[in-house]
């Protein structure tokens, strides 16, 4: 070997080492391997240790060893059957003066299997929600990735509102174009998988196309309130009158929900809200509706007869929508007196308040008729009374009052009389004060009866005070008071509510219902009118609940009872006066199980083990049903903003009342034009009791306090007759409150050239146009809510240019100032007086024309006929 060895020659190394691959099961792949060396090494591979079979080792291998020393794979087998080709490989490369072993090299088989671990869902969301469809792809190697389709359709990422991570699609703030069909695709080398499809939903809030619009109508006329909207599904509608459902058979609901109210009266006026709902979100738009009632008289003034020296007072009160302006005046006279007039100095005639007109120190002069007009934007009504004035030293004294008014104590809610029988000749008319001012009967309350006493219907707190019965004549008058006290609550005669029933009886007891029936106690109470039932189960709660309510019969069937509940009920009578003590409880009864008797029990058995069971019973404690639980430490109070237009409900603020005996607190600081809710929760120490059934409020709304930003004017068209008048909302929205419509002022200088619009909230800009050329105009803009119009935004100035003169044409705008000009000029009283003096001249001077003209030819015997024609012809 000595002899041989050659100093050209060395021993082998590797140049090109073999690489890692992922490969397909079925491709070919090549594992590169180049050496050097002299003589020229031979190359040889081993796989996981083991030598590689090649097609020079066998010809029918699917494995060839190149020339270059790469070994190449006409296929990757990889399967159970044969023998796999994935594997850690090197290269060994030899000649005579030794070998090289290459870097390993590993051999992998990709895979992609069929099944997605977790396929898509369908999705349902409203417009502007985030949606989210959640996809993990089927097992491979490599991991395969994710990417989604659309309606067949790739996805496009680059859109900001999509995300794609860890297989999940997040949609944001969602279109209703997001809706739609979509695939989870999962690709690696082998290929991809398509997932099942999924279908995203997507529906839309209710919103308005055209809101309810405020209107003011006169009384008998009809009014309509249009509502239209939409979204997806189709919004349910329906109207409330002031937060209340609309009384039945006085208003129309078309087809198109447009609400009808036909023949308004005053008690028609009010909010009237339309409410729209679908399974995403409720909205409601209100509108207002104002009924002009003309005046009508609730007292006319009668006729009086009174003695020189005396007062005498006319009363006279109207009804109407405005409250109607009263004023007096004196036939024959210009003057006129009104209600809250000042006093003029050295006047004997004022009127009062109530719009009674009194005359002191009455004199001859004072007789005559006098009128009462009672006015308001609705209409008008005028009534007269005669006023006869008489000397004085009648022989009849002033009137008396027989029997006057006692002082009295009645509760709230009931009717009251006062009387005030009087004497006198003539009979004396009767008036009322109360604490010294003159009683109104515009309230429906309140009534004058023939006989002079004063009912009051409904009585309020505010309706205590002194009262004071005037009875007058001509003669003089007479005065008696009393004072009516009116409380809150009184206590009720025991022997006009009814006695408590007698013990009822259950039976007919089946899973959901029982049969209750009572007997009445006629020894004592009086008569009852209904019956209301009480029970009392574990299941309902730690309270007696109301079952029915106006049971006018003395058995009746209990229904919607749970199965297999243990019940006691009790029997109240009812009539006008209140509610009778309770019944005594019934005996317990349960419901029938709602499942069937368990097969296979010995109900024998089990009733002598029952029988075995001793019970002791402890002497019992009496509890007061008005003693305060000792264990009540003080209350909480709970209160959110209510969830509107499908917004999250927000926290329940807590505010704490650490005293059992409170019952009520006051809370600020809320948000005008929000809707609360509010629920109690009574506590001790950490220990918390249940929660009161929650209530609901609306706080009052106030004009937006801030104004539009940025309003913009541009010039709209070429003629310059239009402008586009733009703006943005107002800051700070939830202190500016629910925006119904933006109102628009275009004043010129001159009332003819001002344009106002309103549009609605969502508009955010306006083009007027017919706009006149030359002529200043201001713009400003307001937002305006259920309160009305908020502040106006800055004052905006501009001008459009004038028109410029074509030939033989005088200018527009300046034959219309010249036509202005001769108008105003007309219309001064200096021209048309002057006018008049040049039509009188030349009507004189044509008269002394035809004087001379005709005599000269009549003589002198024609001359008074052709003067008494001159003087006539004026008036032809």
């Amino acid at each position: 070997l000595g002899s041989r060895l050659r100093q050209e020659d060395f021993p082998p190394r590797i140049v090109e080492h073999p690489s890692d691959l992922i490969v397909s099961k079925g491709e070919p792949a090549t594992l590169n391997c180049k050496a050097e060396g002299r003589p020229t090494p031979t190359v040889e591979w081993y796989k996981d240790g083991e030598r590689v079979e090649t097609d020079r080792d066998n010809p029918r291998s699917h494995r060839m060893l190149l020339p270059s020393g790469s070994l190449f794979f006409l296929r990757i087998v990889h399967g159970r059957r044969s023998k796999p080709d994935d594997g850690s490989y090197v290269c060994v490369a030899r000649n005579y003066l030794g070998q090289a072993i290459s870097h390993n090299a590993s051999l992998e088989v990709a895979i992609l299997r069929d099944d997605f671990r977790q396929n898509p869902v369908d999705v349902m969301v409203a417009v502007g929600e985030p949606a989210v469809l959640e996809c993990q792809p089927p097992r491979g190697h490599p991991e395969p990735t994710i990417s989604w389709r659309k309606d067949g359709t790739n996805l496009d990422d680059r859109d900001e509102r999509i995300t794609i991570r860890s297989g999940k699609l997040m949609i944001t703030n969602t279109r209703k174009s997001d809706a739609g069909k979509y695939i989870c695709v999962g690709t690696n080398m082998v290929g991809e998988r398509e997932s099942e499809i999924a279908e995203l939903t997507v529906l839309e809030r209710p919103t308005f196309v055209k809101r309810p619009s405020s209107v003011v109508v006169l009384a008998d006329e009809s009014v309509e309130f249009h509502c239209v909207v939409q979204g997806d599904p189709v919004p349910t509608i329906r109207w409330r009158k002031d937060d209340s459902d609309l009384p039945k058979g006085r208003f129309e609901i078309l087809e198109d929900h447009t609400l009808i109210v036909r023949q308004v009266a005053s008690s028609d006026e009010g909010s009237y809200t339309c409410v729209v709902e679908n399974m995403v979100g409720k909205s409601e738009a209100s509108a207002t509706l104002t009924v002009h009632v003309p005046p009508a008289f609730a007292i006319r003034p009668r006729n009086q007869v009174v003695t020189v020296g005396r007062t005498v007072t006319f009363q006279c009160e109207a009804t109407g929508n405005p409250q109607p302006a009263i004023f007096w005046q004196r036939e024959g006279s210009e003057s006129l007196l009104f209600s809250y007039q000042p006093p003029q100095p050295y006047s004997r005639l004022s009127v009062s308040q109530m719009g009674s007109l009194t005359i002191t120190d009455v004199q001859h002069t004072d007789g005559g008729f006098y009128s009462c007009q009672a006015l308001n934007i609705a209409g008008s009504v005028i009534t007269k009374a005669l006023l006869e004035v008489t000397d004085s030293g009648s022989d009849h004294p002033p009137p008396v009052i027989r029997q006057g008014p006692i002082n009295q104590t009645v509760p709230v809610d009931t009717t009251v009389v006062l009387g005030c029988q009087t004497a006198g000749l003539p009979p004396p008319t009767v008036r009322w004060k109360k604490d010294g001012l003159e009683v109104s009967l515009v309230d429906s309350r309140l009534s004058l009866t023939d006989a002079g006493s004063l009912e009051i219907h409904y009585t309020k707190l505010g309706d205590t005070g002194f009262y004071t019965c005037v009875a007058s004549n001509p003669n003089g008058e007479a005065s008696w008071t009393a004072y009516l006290q009116v409380q809150g609550s009184h206590p009720t005669d025991p022997n006009l509510i009814p006695s408590a029933p007698f013990k009822p009886d259950v039976t007919d007891i089946s899973r959901t219902s029982v049969t209750l029936s009572w007997k009445t106690n006629p020894s004592s109470g009086a008569a009852a009118t209904s019956y209301l039932i009480e029970g009392f189960s574990y299941t309902l709660g730690s309270r007696w609940v109301t079952l029915a309510e106006h049971v006018k019969t003395q058995t009746f069937i209990l229904r919607n009872l749970k199965p297999g509940a243990v019940y006691l009920f009790m029997v109240r009578a009812v009539n006008a006066y209140g509610l009778s003590d309770p019944s005594p409880i019934s005996d317990s009864v349960r419901t029938q199980d709602s499942t069937s008797t368990m097969q296979g029990v010995d109900h024998r058995h089990i009733q002598r083990e029952l029988g075995d069971v001793v019970i002791h019973l402890h002497m019992p404690t009496v509890l007061s049903s008005s003693q305060q639980s000792p264990y009540i430490q003080g209350y909480k109070v709970l209160y959110r903003v209510s969830a509107e237009h499908g917004q999250p409900e927000g926290q329940w603020t807590v505010l704490e009342v650490r005293s059992p005996k409170e019952d009520g607190v006051v809370i600020g600081q809320l948000k005008r034009g929000s809707i609360y809710e509010f629920k109690v929760r009574p506590f001790f120490d950490e220990f918390q009791g249940a929660d009161s059934e929650v209530k609901v409020v609306r706080t009052l709304e106030e004009a937006p306090s801030r104004a539009p930003q940025g309003v913009t004017v541009t010039k709209s068209d070429a003629n310059g007759t239009a402008i586009l008048i733009a703006w943005k909302p107002p800051p700070d929205l939830e202190k500016v409150g629910v925006i119904q419509e933006y109102k628009i002022w275009c004043l010129g200088n001159e009332s003819r050239y001002h344009v106002n619009q309103s549009v609605d909230s969502s508009t955010f800009s306006v083009l007027i146009s017919s706009l006149a050329p030359g002529i200043r105009y201001s713009v400003e803009v307001a937002a305006s809510n259920g309160a009305g119009p908020g502040v106006k935004s800055d004052v905006t100035f501009f001008q459009l240019g004038k028109r410029s003169p074509q030939k033989g044409m005088m200018d527009i705008s300046e034959e219309r100032d010249t036509l202005t000009q001769i108008s105003d000029v007309m219309r001064q009283p200096a021209f048309i007086a002057g006018i008049g003096s040049t039509c009188w001249l030349v009507l004189m001077i044509f008269s002394v024309w035809l004087y001379r003209h005709r005599k000269k030819r009549s003589g002198l015997s024609s001359t008074y006929t052709g003067i008494r024609k001159g003087v006539c012809l004026p008036n032809i």
